[in-house]
C-alpha cells in the first residue's frame, strides 16, 4: 500500500479517537493516563503521526468501552 494512503488511514483513525474521547468527556491528558499511555504519544496518535500498535489500539478501545471493530468503523 502506498505511503499516502497509510498516512490518510492514520489521520482518520486519530480523528476518530479524538472525537470519541471528547464525546466521553476526557481531556487528552486524562485519557492518555487512563490508557496507560504518555500524553504526547496520544497527541501524536490523534494527529495521525504515529503508527499505533495493536496493543495500544486495544487499550484505547477498551477505555472507550467499544470493540476494536467499532473503533475502526468508517475508517477508510
Amino acid at each position: 500500500m502506498e505511503e499516502a494512503k497509510l498516512k490518510k488511514i492514520r489521520k482518520n483513525l486519530g480523528e476518530r479517537i479524538r472525537t470519541l474521547r471528547k464525546a466521553k468527556g476526557y481531556s487528552q491528558e486524562a485519557f492518555a493516563y487512563e490508557c496507560d499511555l504518555h500524553r504526547t504519544y496520544m497527541g501524536d496518535v490523534e494527529r495521525g503521526e504515529r503508527n499505533i500498535s495493536v496493543d495500544n489500539i486495544a487499550k484505547i478501545a477498551a477505555r472507550l468501552n467499544i470493540s476494536i471493530s467499532e473503533l475502526f468503523s468508517g475508517i477508510k
